[in-house]
């Protein structure tokens, strides 16, 4: 019985933290004597505005492909030897997947890579 009467009373001091907390939270502060208060208006409050507005990001625009990988896919899995000569060999790069290579992207070459040791055609793409 006297544990109960503790654990209660335990209870009710907590109870009566968390109120005075609250209360003290919720209850609106009122202004010193000394400090007059803002006189009422009907103008509605001026909202703030961002210092700037973000910019305007388009989305992007798909990068039309004028290599020729669509009309060669017809290779891959076919010898290189089948790989027929380029009208303009400056827009064709033909290199075996372990060669090295530049890194730069030109969207209007067309890179036929070959596997080294069989020969055969593994990949077809722009760039």
């Amino acid at each position: 019985m006297k544990r109960t009467a503790f654990v209660l009373g335990l209870h009710l001091i907590a109870l009566g933290a968390v109120v005075a907390v609250v209360s003290g939270v919720a209850r609106p502060q009122t202004p010193m004597a000394s400090e007059p208060s803002p006189p009422l208006t009907a103008e509605a409050p001026e909202v703030a505005q961002p210092a700037h507005a973000p910019p305007y990001i388009a989305p992007p625009t798909p990068i039309q492909s004028h290599c020729e990988a669509a009309s060669l896919a017809y290779l891959v899995g076919k010898p290189r030897t089948e790989i027929p000569v380029p009208v303009d060999p400056t827009s064709r790069r033909v290199s075996c997947t372990t060669c090295p290579v530049t890194q730069d992207y030109r969207p209007e070459r067309t890179d036929i890579l070959f596997d080294a040791q069989s020969g055969l055609i593994t990949e077809v793409k722009c760039g």
